[in-house]
């Protein structure tokens, strides 16, 4: 079925066109580069994997519970509407939220292809070039992933967020080299492996899991690219030019933590939108989550060299400064063994199956009667 006929609300014309602005840069220095940046190059290579045979897309899913959601974590749980729902309206509310959550993430994944291949494009040198297409087949991949899920197990989409969309737009708008890095890696990516690792580490429904589990092992290394390549950068900036960055991350938070609410959702069960806005405002579940999606973004941009006094108050407004010195390094670790480990799991569990099949087979063979 064409995509268009499973969005919930018209997603707007396609293609969506942004202008786009600045220089594509060659190199001639193809022999030179950073050993950690060609190390990652190397790492990039070597992780290639196809979501086609990866990922166990046999699994069942109910497109009805697909994420295994509490009643608590639903911004209605509580209000007068909540009280009013049929189980059937429950789970036809799961399922929308399921899809709003997962288009968000196949639309930034777009966003984030598209980045990639930019920084390809417009970055200077050329250790830079060779990762950031590594990340561009990368991002191809969980866009594929995600479309998917979408299509076969849900059978719904949401259109892009404003907010998200309205971010991807600034991010590549701007000349600079360096901003599909800043609004992408960093902004965008960071808040959305939050998210991800939020719903792998809470979900209890295995082709989910495995779907997160694998496209953050992916990030992980994006993360480190980004904080490579723009500290390095920052470095020699004037303090100017550091605060038109820094009043780029104040914008991009303010509108990536407004994009959070779902509100689409809520309008979709017939919610006049004021209401939809207050009672998600309301839920102590989306405030608790909406601070822990900064988790990846504090400590990154605080990293990379932008940590002056209005960004840290806007943090500080945000409930999120405390964040600044969380271990980056030992959650992106964290997220690779994440994978590594359910990867174990999985095999052991099919090795097993095998030698059982085996077993019974050699059993029937020399069974007498």
């Amino acid at each position: 079925m064409p995509s268009h006929d499973l969005y919930t609300d018209d997603p707007g014309s396609s293609p969506w066109q942004v202008p786009a602005s600045g220089a594509a840069r060659f190199s001639w220095e193809y022999d030179e580069g950073r050993d950690r940046l060609l190390a990652l190059y190397q790492k990039g290579k070597d992780k290639q994997w196809d979501g086609r045979r990866r990922i166990d897309w046999e699994l069942e899913v109910d497109p009805y519970d697909p994420l295994g959601t509490p009643d608590e974590a639903m911004s209605l749980y509580g209000t007068p509407y909540w009280a009013r729902l049929t189980d059937r309206d429950k789970g036809e509310l799961r399922r929308h939220y399921a899809s709003w959550q997962f288009s968000q993430f196949l639309h930034g994944e777009q966003g984030a292809m598209i980045c990639a291949a930019r920084i390809v494009e417009s970055v200077p040198d050329m250790d830079a070039k060779f990762y950031s297409a590594t990340q561009t087949m990368d991002e191809a991949r969980h866009a594929e992933i995600y479309g998917r899920f979408l299509h076969e197990k849900i059978g719904m989409l949401y259109p892009i967020n404003d907010n998200l969309q309205s971010l991807l737009a600034d991010t590549l708008r701007d000349s600079r080299w360096d901003m599909p890095y800043l609004g992408m890696q960093v902004l965008i990516e960071g808040l959305a492996l939050a998210a991800f690792g939020m719903i792998r580490d809470t979900t209890d429904k295995p082709l989910p899991k495995q779907i997160l589990a694998y496209v953050m092992q992916d990030e992980a290394r994006h993360v480190a690219f980004g904080r490579m390549a723009l500290r390095d950068h920052y470095r020699q900036l004037t303090d100017a030019e550091l605060r038109e960055r820094e009043e780029f991350v104040i914008e991009g938070c303010y509108l990536m933590r407004d994009r959070l609410r779902g509100v689409e959702v809520l309008e979709n069960f017939g919610i006049p939108r004021a209401e939809a806005e207050r009672f998600s405002e309301n839920s102590e579940f989306l405030q608790l989550f909406r601070k822990l999606l900064f988790s990846r973004i504090v400590p990154c941009v605080k990293d990379i060299g932008l940590w002056g006094k209005r960004l840290q108050q806007a943090y500080v407004d945000l409930g999120v400064f405390e964040m600044g010195d969380s271990n980056l390094d030992l959650l992106m670790t964290e997220d690779e063994e994440i994978a590594e480990r359910l990867d174990a799991e999985r095999f052991a569990a099919e090795e097993r199956e095998r030698v059982a099949e085996v077993r019974e087979t050699i059993e029937a063979a020399t069974d007498p009667s």
